[in-house]
């Protein structure tokens, strides 16, 4: 839709031609007078077309008058499918143009209705309201539709009104014409098949529908307003019957009816456009105006009659020579000539417009004065005013020309092809009546587009079919941004409806991606042109390969989706093929399309191409998967052949083959020539020949089975042909132009050597489809027999290959349907050659061929004690087992497990397997047992873990005899190992005997003593005398002192370490004797420290038990075997290991202040003869540290003592405070009685007094059944209780204290009966107390303890901190506060 620069807008234009309000009009001023010879409309139109009337060419220039400034708004292109083919007709050249110089620059400004239009998409897609077919611009924008519905917005875009339904369009059809009157008041709508409908703006009602006004079955081509006045209309129409007709409103009984009178009809009378001339207010008293000028445009002519006030024909003017195929255009225009301002027509048919001024004389006659002509070189199709000098008007092509008609120079120029204009065709060629029109008028109709192009003030209003809103601009903006990826995935969701948010977008989804289509496929095309230009120009190659592969394989996948290879391989490729590194990547980036049937078919220069890259870049590989995924219609077979067979592609070679020339046989001659030879000479075939036999194997099994190599399927009328073909050739006696020595049935000796197994399973495979088929059974038994004969009197088979054979014909002797024939004679000789005692090569290899026939079904065809015989002398245990099962004898089948090397470990599962599982009988499984337990033995060498999961599981009763009968020690320790130390097995699932337990303790001792001490911890079931003696015997002190710790000697376990691991040969003197400086010096003092560290735990585990004297005895000696060696410590070379031995000495001093008092260590240290002379100078250090660790505990205790002291008085003080603080009543009256209470004591009545104020004697709070006991806290204020909906004392009201204060007599002291509080009490109290108290500081410091502590509290650590705690930690600090001020 395009508008005009120098226009109003729609309301300053619309507020200029309001029509005035006038009486009403007598119906009788329609009546047409009579004349005494009028001419008729009919003989106007019957003149002869090459009548050229004089006109006077007259230069007038023309002046506008008004001088128009609109402001545009914004318009849509709306969508319609009522355009036909717009044909281009030969016309005549027009005299070209001289333009002028002038540049005057864009007059122009296209704007988008936006609204409108989106409000019209959703119409159609919402209320089924159809595609947009007319259009009428007055005060508001009315669009008609193809079923029927005429939508009315306002000047904000905003829809008021939708007028008509589904129904009606239906019945009347599309809206084929509008027109709205002056006052913007009435609608009127005209429909294709020839009702017309009248409605209210105002209020939306329909107040008339006229049928009979037309002739029926004709569409209403043209509606129009003729005169000023209100309600009176005339309208055209050319289908059918072609008639123009004049009707206007009538009252008849004072009915409002309707009266129409044809003007004219008659076959040469097809009027295709009518235009009355309308007035503004301005110029409504114009004298021209009262004629009411009419012009009308035919097929031949143009006339302008006057209907008042009588019919009149003012002029006549012949088109001349035109284009049977041009349209008609009518349009007026009030200009100023001659200082006179006169209405001028402009009208036109083809390339010529034609300007008529009319004026009116003195004398009240009209005149037509022909202006100068405008010659174009294009077919218009419409023509429009915007003021008294600007023209616009709109060629065939779409395409928008602006004129200034005085100096007739071209203004400017616009495509609007983008907005594809509604065209009336439909209406014209009658479609919705059945097509009764001319072919004239039909041919007219195909570019007529009347309905779709309206102008009001100063804006011109198009209707397109084109939708472009905001759902193509959000796809221009990428692309404008060069983001064509994400336009084109953008695109792609609005093609699959899968996009968010769109709007515009036809709800057809048909339509919808037709238009999305085209955009894409405009896209990837600007695309291509981009990644062409974009391509850098230097550098290496990989660069730009990287970029051609980041772009095109976009392109290519586009243009699949859109299913568009026409594009892909034309367009497309024509222009990368510009790039060569663009064609390579292009190329190859087909691949992965070609091998997931994407691409099926190239065209042949595409497939020319494609094949010389791949071979040029030594892409064989992929030329052949391409290859077998084209349509073979598309390759040239000699070319594929020949290139198949350079390069070895076997597969690409069989499908052409197959595909191309339906040959089955031709590959696998080749194929054999491959892989023939070599088997022949005995050579080892290579990867390449191996590739090619197992090819070769898996076309036959296609072949035979009826499916393609290597895809899809063989036609079904060729599968028997070519089964039958296949066997034919592997049955062939000899190949051609074979040699003298070749084998009989070369084929199939070839491929038994190859690989036996596979070719046979292809035969077994094939044999599965022969039933009910005669022929094909005859060729089973023919190749059995040709096998037979191949294999059996040939001696350059293995026999894993012969028993393969023989397996083979047993599956298929077998099968219930079996129809084949084998001679038996011929299993006994391959049982006596696979038993062969002699022939010790392929053992396994035989033995397993041999099973393998066997449960296939031989089995039946030997005998059974002659089979077991052989196998038995040919150690073939597996098929002594095979047939021992079939019997039961499942003892003899232990004795096979146990005799075979190879399966000796699984003899193990076998007995568990049937000593567990059911299935078995008691005397099969006790049989089995007993023989396992006669070879225990064995099977403990065999493998000793499994064995004691065995004995475990089965034998627990029997581990006493079972080790007697072990002769080894070494392999009675390691059965007992696993029995007794097994993880996997659940705690106490085994119960054995102490002897049991203690026999392994004497065998770890003696293989593995490190083992000891673990086991001894996590066993139970041994005696500790006896385990004793047996450590003791083998010299293992250290498990001799746990054990004797664990009976309860504690002193014993002691002196057992402190003679061991402290004495003369223990690690502390070896220190002694180090040298300074060497290096073992340090490792020395570690394993004094860990041995000490050992002995410390000991005595610290068993001191709690100890009176003081055992105390001493425990401590004081290992205080002496710290303190001795440092007597011999003199030298100043030993300075390091003196102060070592000190620290440790240190160590033991603090781990003994927890269990010896400090007198009585201070005692035996100065007792020492060493520490008893001199200043104490040597044992300062220790006697200060203890005095250090002594008054730091002193200090810590007292600090203790007064924090919980000042808790406690602090925590007192603020409850005797809070509860001896006096209550304040509100009132100085009972709150039940409401009598003053006597402030003297002169009675014996109580006065209670609740925290909330409230005041009762005690008597009165009685009578209300609200105390519960003779105790102050359960007494419950009664007002505050019944504010609340409670019942005596079940409940306490708000701002009632549990703490009430008698009065007078009633004392705190008084005894009472202890009453249990409630929920709410028991919170409350808490609360108070919560209130009055911080946290506890005994409770700060008891987290504190926690916080620091490392160490698990030992059993003495209950009663006696102990030195290492954490008062003794270098990083512990005491941090005190002062108590808490308390506020009185």
């Amino acid at each position: 839709m395009s508008d005009s620069p120098d226009t109003r807008s729609l309301v300053s234009a619309s507020s200029q031609l309001n029509l005035a309000d006038v009486e009403a009009i007598d119906d009788k001023e329609f009546d047409i007078p009579q004349v005494d010879t009028p001419p008729t409309l009919e003989s106007i139109l019957n003149e002869p077309e090459d009548e050229d009337e004089p006109f006077i060419l007259e230069d007038t220039c023309l002046l506008g008058t008004e001088n128009m400034d609109t402001h545009s708004c914004e318009t849509l292109s709306l969508g319609s499918s009522d355009s036909g083919e717009r044909s281009h007709h030969k016309r005549r050249k027009p005299r070209p143009l001289e333009h002028s110089a002038t540049v005057h620059g864009s007059v122009l400004r296209h704007n988008i209705l936006k609204g409108i239009s989106a409000q019209v998409v959703s119409a159609a897609d919402k209320v089924d309201a159809g595609l947009p077919t007319a259009l009428t611009v007055s005060n508001v924008i009315a669009v008609g539709t193809s079923h029927g519905l005429a939508l009315v917005f306002d000047m904000n875009q905003a829809l008021r009104l939708c007028l008509g339904s589904v129904a009606e369009g239906a019945e009347y059809g599309a809206v084929s014409a509008l027109s709205i009157n002056h006052d913007c008041t009435r609608l009127l709508c005209g429909f294709a098949k020839g009702q017309i409908t009248m409605w209210d703006l105002a209020n939306g009602k329909l107040l008339r529908t006229i049928t009979d006004a037309h002739p029926p079955g004709t569409a209403i081509l043209h509606i129009k307003v003729t005169f000023p006045q209100p309600l009176i209309y005339s309208f055209v129409s050319f289908l059918g019957t072609p008639a123009t007709s004049l009707f206007g409103p009538r009252r008849v009984m004072g009915l409002r009816s309707c009266d129409s009178r044809c003007l004219f009809s008659g076959s040469k009378g097809e009027v295709c456009c009518v235009e009355p001339l309308h007035a503004s207010s301005q110029l409504r008293d114009h004298p021209i105006t009262q004629h009411a000028l009419l012009a009308m445009a035919s097929l031949t002519k143009i006339l302008v009659i006057g209907l008042k006030p009588s019919l009149k024909v003012w002029m006549t003017f012949p088109y001349g020579k035109s284009d049977p195929g041009s349209v008609p255009q009518l349009t007026w225009q009030f200009v100023v000539a001659h200082k006179m301002v006169n209405p001028m027509l402009a009208f036109c048919r083809g390339d010529t417009v034609h300007f008529l001024l009319v004026k009116k004389d003195e004398s009240g006659m009209i005149h037509v004065i022909k202006q100068r002509q405008l010659h174009l070189n294009c077919d218009l199709i419409s023509l429009t005013w915007i003021n008294s000098r600007t023209l616009v008007l709109l060629d065939s092509s779409e395409r928008l020309h602006v004129f200034d008609r005085p100096s007739q120079e071209e203004l400017e120029t616009m495509d609007l092809s983008e907005v594809q204009l509604v065209y009336n065709s439909s209406h014209f060629k009658s479609l919705a009546t059945g097509g009764n029109v001319s072919q004239a008028l039909a041919l007219v109709g195909e570019k007529a587009c009347y309905q779709s192009v309206c102008c009001y003030g100063g804006q011109v209003v198009y209707l397109g079919t084109k939708v472009k809103t905001w759902t193509i601009f959000r796809v221009d903006h990428l692309l404008k941004q060069e983001r064509f990826v994400e336009a084109l995935s953008l695109a792609w969701s609005f093609h699959e409806g899968t996009a968010k948010a769109v709007v515009g977008l036809y709800g057809d989804p048909g339509k919808r991606k037709s238009v999305v289509a085209d955009k894409m496929v405009e896209i990837l095309l600007l695309y291509v042109d981009r990644s062409l230009k974009k391509c850098p120009e230097q550098g290496r190659i990989q660069v730009m390969e990287q970029h051609f592969q980041d772009m095109v394989p976009v392109m290519v996948d586009y243009c699949l989706l859109l299913h568009r290879t026409d594009l892909l391989f034309g367009q497309i490729y024509s222009r990368l093929v510009e790039n060569s590194v663009a064609k390579g990547v292009f190329l190859e980036s087909l691949e992965p399309y070609i091998l997931s049937e994407r691409i099926g078919c190239l065209t042949t220069p595409i497939m020319r191409d494609l094949l010389n890259h791949f071979q040029e870049n030594g892409m064989m590989d992929s030329v052949e998967n391409c290859l077998v995924h084209m349509d073979i219609t598309s390759l040239d077979i000699q070319q594929v052949v020949q290139m198949c067979w350079e390069h070895q592609l076997y597969d690409a070679m069989i499908y052409v083959f197959n595909s191309g020339m339906n040959d089955y046989i031709s590959p696998m001659e080749k194929l054999f020539q491959v892989i023939g030879p070599p088997l022949r000479e005995g050579k080892p075939l290579t990867d390449e020949q191996v590739v090619m036999g197992n090819k070769l194997l898996v076309y036959i099994s296609c072949s035979l089975a009826g499916r393609a190599y290597p895809l899809g399927d063989i036609p079904e009328d060729l599968v028997p042909l070519v089964k039958n073909q296949v066997f034919e050739f592997l049955i062939r006696l000899h190949t051609p132009e074979a040699p003298e020595e070749e084998k009989i049935h070369p084929y199939i000796h070839t491929l038994l050597h190859f690989d036996t197994r596979e070719f046979l399973n292809v035969l077994a495979l094939t044999f599965e489809d022969f039933k009910n088929d005669k022929q094909a059974l005859e060729y089973q038994q023919r190749i059995v027999d040709i096998l037979l004969k191949v294999m059996v009197e040939s001696s350059d088979f293995t026999p894993s290959q012969v028993g393969c054979l023989f397996t083979f014909l047993a599956r298929q002797l077998a099968k219930p349907d079996n129809t084949l024939f084998v001679n038996r004679k011929l299993f006994d000789q391959v049982l006596e050659f696979l038993c062969s005692p002699d022939d010790d090569s392929r053992h396994t290899e035989r033995q397993q061929v041999l099973l393998e026939l066997l449960q296939v079904g031989g089995v039946i065809q030997f005998d059974e004690g002659r089979l077991l015989s052989l196998a038995e002398k040919a150690e073939f245990y597996q098929i002594c087992e095979f047939v021992y099962e079939k019997k039961h004898l499942f003892d003899k089948i232990f004795y096979c497990y146990l005799k075979d090397p190879v399966r000796r470990e699984e003899i193990f599962s076998y007995v568990h397997n049937l000593l567990s599982m059911p299935g078995y009988s008691p005397e099969e499984r006790q049989s089995v047992w007993e023989k396992t337990l006669e070879h225990m033995q064995e099977l403990v060498a065999i493998a000793p873990a499994k064995a004691a999961d065995l004995v475990a599981l089965h034998f627990t009763q029997e581990v006493q005899p079972i080790i007697s009968k072990l002769e080894d020690d070494y392999l009675v320790f390691q059965f007992l190992q696993y029995l007794l130390e097994s993880s996997a097995r659940p705690q106490g699932s085994l119960q054995l005997g102490p002897e049991v337990h203690e026999c392994h303790v004497e065998l770890l001792c003696r293989f593995s003593p490190q083992k000891v001490i673990d086991f001894l911890k996590t066993s139970k079931d041994y005696r500790l005398e006896e385990t004793v003696e047996i450590t003791r015997q083998n010299a293992l002190h250290e498990a001799t002192a746990y054990l004797l710790e664990r009976k309860g000697d504690v002193l014993g376990a002691f002196q057992v370490l402190l003679q061991v691991r402290m004495g003369p040969t223990s690690p502390r003197y070896t220190v002694l004797s180090c040298l300074p400086g060497d290096h073992q010096e340090d490792n020395h003092l570690r394993q004094v420290e860990e041995v000490l560290g050992d002995v410390i735990s000991l005595c610290h585990r068993n001191s709690h038990s100890l009176n003081q004297q055992q105390r001493e005895a425990l401590w004081f000696p290992l205080l002496e075997a710290m303190m001795s060696p440092q007597k011999l410590l003199r030298s100043p070379s030993s300075h390091h290991i003196s102060a070592a031995l000190k620290e440790l000495t240190m160590q033991v001093l603090n781990s003994m202040s927890s269990f010896i008092s400090l007198p009585a260590i201070v005692q035996r240290i100065l007792q020492d003869p060493v520490y008893g002379k001199g200043k104490l100078a040597e044992i300062q250090g220790l006697i200060l540290g203890m005095l250090e660790t002594f008054t730091y505990e002193q200090t810590l205790l007292e600090t203790t003592t007064s924090l919980l002291n000042q808790d406690l008085h602090w925590s007192l003080l603020h409850l005797r405070s809070a509860l001896s603080r006096g209550m304040h009543p509100r009132y100085d009256h009972c709150n039940i009685c409401l009598q003053q209470y006597k402030r003297r004591q002169e009675g014996a009545d109580d006065i209670i007094v609740f925290s909330c104020g409230h005041l009762y004697h005690c008597q009165c709070l009685q009578s209300k059944s609200y105390a519960l006991v003779e105790w102050p806290l359960g007494w419950s204020c009664y007002k505050c209780t019944c504010s609340q909906g409670g019942r005596g004392g079940t409940g306490r009201g708000p701002g009632c204290d549990k703490d009430s204060a008698r009065g007078r007599s009633t004392s705190l002291a008084q005894p009472h009966h202890e009453v249990a509080l409630d929920a709410q009490q028991r919170q409350s109290w808490d609360q108070l107390r919560c209130m009055y108290r911080g946290p506890s500081r005994l409770t700060i410091l008891a987290e504190l303890s926690r916080s620091h502590g490392n160490e698990k509290a030992g059993p003495l650590q209950s009663t006696l901190p102990r030195a290492t705690s954490i008062f003794h930690s270098e990083n512990f600090e005491l941090r005190l506060s002062p108590p808490p001020l308390v506020e009185e």
